[in-house]
């Protein structure tokens, strides 16, 4: 039974800690949920579908009402020689879902171990890490279309898969709700440990067989050790998107500034790490009263007790403004300002 309840504070759905409200607040735990939102007068105030709350950074209190999606279930649908596919509920916790893989050795997501959030906002945001994105292993996103009132499906090929987003992110925004995403996993693994320090993790810990548990492991020491505990301090991860710049920009830099690391994703594009941009302007470790950027990793800026998101967001802008002004690169922000 769908239950609206009214000036409902977001606090415990956030992992920036804004102590905001919204105007109408409701779990939808189940797809049947979803046939009844026109019925009520809050649908008239419009909907914002909140998932983990883990890439979110609100800056005020929401005059609309929240849909926080709690739909669950891990289920096999289907098998080959190769893969298995796996049915999961968009409310279900990502970490979860990747042990639920860890567990029956299913490959493929090993690396993206530890990304707060739900699944649901895996497709939204194309989630990556060391090496992989998320449109790898998805076969198809279910949603419901609010204004259709009806269910679709899109394959993994029509959902506008870039880095850091999808058409959900863009032209279906706050127009649908995934309610499942269909995995196609792999029963053998093509272990990827050449990204970041994967493989100095292993080695350090004497791991000389590779397996994917091994790499989950590696990963999750690697993020624990660099990203500070949204339930300690309040964060969002990765603030910025690595920016990817002409090849002969990157070329430019590298003159002036030698040290600047890039990885080149094409012909044309070399991809170039912001935390390493942010840092060389100062950055990292900085704080004023409440908020500022983690002390081991630029790319989070953080809140230490009760920042406003204005707060945070106006730090954004001014690292945004320095990296131009030092490098001449625009960064993009990966969180999402309400």
């Amino acid at each position: 039974m769908l239950q609206v309840q009214k000036n409902f504070h977001l606090f415990p759905f956030n992992t920036f800690h804004m102590d905001v409200s919204a105007s109408f607040y409701s779990e939808i735990d189940d797809e049947e949920t979803l046939g009844q939102l026109k019925k009520e007068a809050a649908y008239q105030k419009g909907l914002f579908i909140l998932g983990g709350g883990s890439n979110v950074l609100f800056t005020e209190n929401l005059d609309s009402w929240v849909l926080h999606n709690k739909i669950k279930g891990i289920e096999q649908i289907k098998e080959d020689e190769n893969h298995v596919w796996v049915k999961v509920g968009a409310g279900e916790i990502w970490h979860d879902f990747v042990l639920f893989c860890i567990q029956n050795n299913l490959a493929g997501v090993e690396n993206l171990s530890l990304i707060p959030g739900t699944v649901g906002a895996a497709p939204m945001q194309n989630i990556g890490a060391y090496g992989v994105e998320v449109k790898e292993v998805i076969d198809e996103v279910r949603f419901f279309d609010f204004e259709k009132e009806a269910f679709y499906s899109l394959a993994k090929e029509d959902c506008n898969f870039g880095y850091r987003n999808s058409i959900f992110k863009e032209k279906l925004k706050n127009k649908v709700m995934i309610t499942s995403v269909i995995f196609r996993l792999n029963k053998q693994a093509d272990f990827k440990v050449n990204y970041g320090t994967i493989q100095q993790e292993l080695a350090a810990e004497g791991i000389t067989e590779l397996s994917i548990k091994n790499i989950s492991d590696a990963v999750i020491r690697i993020r624990s050790s660099k990203l500070p505990d949204p339930k300690v301090i309040g964060n969002a991860g990765s603030f910025f998107k690595n920016p990817e710049i002409d090849n002969s920009v990157f070329c430019d830099l590298k003159e002036k500034f030698p040290e600047m690391p890039g990885y080149k994703i094409s012909d044309q594009i070399t991809k170039v790490p912001a935390g390493w941009l942010i840092e060389q302007c100062g950055w990292k470790g900085f704080r004023k009263g409440d908020f500022g950027v983690h002390k081991n990793q630029a790319l989070v800026l953080v809140n230490y007790g009760k920042a406003s998101g204005k707060d945070i967001f106006d730090l954004s802008t001014e690292i945004l403004l320095s990296v131009k002004d030092k490098f001449g690169i625009d960064l993009q922000r990966e969180v999402q300002i309400i």
